[in-house]
């Protein structure tokens, strides 16, 4: 079993906090790749995931670069490996739902309070400072946030990473329509404890570009909504 790590990011530049992402997952003994400068995160998944000899059972991370792993390396395989060796594991990640409305918002604060969230993230620039968001006990999800996935080579190729066509933006709503579309395929997600530090909160809700990709998932979900596992 090999590891593969996909990084997106825009600068060119790398930030301290992507160099040291990168010396993390190199730890694991995973090929790591930041594709930098890419017009489209489907694209960039899609062609980088295209490009490797990966096997079936090869797990494949993709994530954002600005996150830092807290979790002993050691653990932090045991979990992803404990999870994805199950042939009917979709994707693992950080934080999701168990409940996806018809609103498409995986993060819906009325949900959120039914208690219909699960999994947990920290907040902040630094572990001192940073704040916990705590969304629900750990398992399984209908869908996860992208800020960290992980699933096999075969899962991958299942679903496809393709952005489709009546997609207008380039970079929203890729995470809810891939470990959808795994769990429209019988495929279970999970949120599991790994725990990172994300330097951002994710707040893109008011980009025209998540508003259109919103639309246009949910015209692609048609009656499958609301879902629940």
């Amino acid at each position: 079993m090999k590891y593969y790590a996909f990084i997106c990011t825009r600068s060119e530049a790398l930030s301290d906090t992507t160099k040291e992402l990168v010396s993390y997952l190199s730890s694991i003994d995973a090929q790591v790749n930041v594709l930098v400068g890419e017009k489209s995160i489907f694209s960039a998944y899609d062609k980088a995931v295209q490009k490797i000899a990966a096997d079936p059972s090869d797990i494949i991370i993709l994530c954002h670069d600005d996150i830092k792993i807290t979790t002993h390396p050691t653990l932090f395989k045991y979990i992803l490996e404990n999870k994805l060796k199950q042939n009917d594991t979709g994707f693992v990640g950080v934080a999701g739902t168990t409940f996806l409305g018809t609103t498409g918002v995986w993060w819906d604060k009325d949900l959120w309070q039914q208690q219909k969230h699960t999994g947990f993230v920290l907040h902040g620039n630094d572990l001192k400072s940073a704040d916990g968001t705590f969304f629900g006990n750990y398992g399984r999800a209908v869908v996860l946030d992208g800020l960290f996935l992980a699933a096999t080579s075969k899962t991958l190729k299942t679903i496809g990473l393709t952005k489709p066509k009546r997609f207008i933006g380039d970079w929203d709503f890729y995470d809810i329509l891939y470990t959808f579309k795994a769990h429209n395929k019988g495929l279970k997600n999970y949120t599991v404890p790994i725990v990172l530090l994300h330097e951002s909160r994710g707040e893109l809700a008011g980009r025209d570009s998540w508003h259109q990709n919103r639309t246009a998932f949910l015209a692609m979900a048609g009656g499958k909504l609301p879902a629940t596992i």
